[in-house]
């Protein structure tokens, strides 16, 4: 089962977002965001992907090694359709959060993420890990040695 999450961009509007289901934790979801997506443009085009499964991974829907570097695997690449939502206030994107059973809500918010608990304290805010550039890249970039 996965630790599911929403992933969200605050616009003067309100709040874009997505599910993704797999890994919403902090410590692993919190960090890839902190490193990978850390402006208004790349969490725009991770949003605009849809729901994800994985925020980051090296296989696609047939578990099949992917080129290059790993990459979010969205449900619209096996033929879903699941755009990103939107929501007017915080309240609402709490609502969907616990709508899509989201454990974590990330919202970035005036240039950082902020990492809400919404399964066991709504509104309770979660440290992000601070992971150093290089321990990034050994623990979340380097493939995992297949056995």
């Amino acid at each position: 089962m996965g630790t599911r999450s929403r992933i969200g961009l605050q616009l003067n509007g309100g709040i874009v977002s997505v599910y993704c289901h797999w890994d919403g934790y902090p410590q692993y979801n919190g960090v890839i965001l902190e490193h990978l997506y850390n402006d208004k443009d790349s969490i725009s085009e991770l949003i605009d992907g849809g729901d994800i499964s994985s925020l980051l991974t090296d296989s696609d829907w047939n578990l099949k090694q992917i080129d290059g570097k790993p990459r979010p695997l969205y449900y619209s690449e096996r033929g879903e359709d699941s755009p990103p939502e939107l929501d007017y206030s915080i309240t609402e994107f709490y609502e969907r959060c616990d709508n899509c059973g989201a454990e974590y809500g990330y919202i970035w918010y005036n240039g950082d993420w902020i990492c809400y608990d919404v399964y066991n304290n709504v509104g309770l805010i979660k440290d992000i890990p601070d992971v150093s550039v290089e321990e990034f890249e050994r623990d979340y970039l380097s493939p995992v040695p297949v056995k």
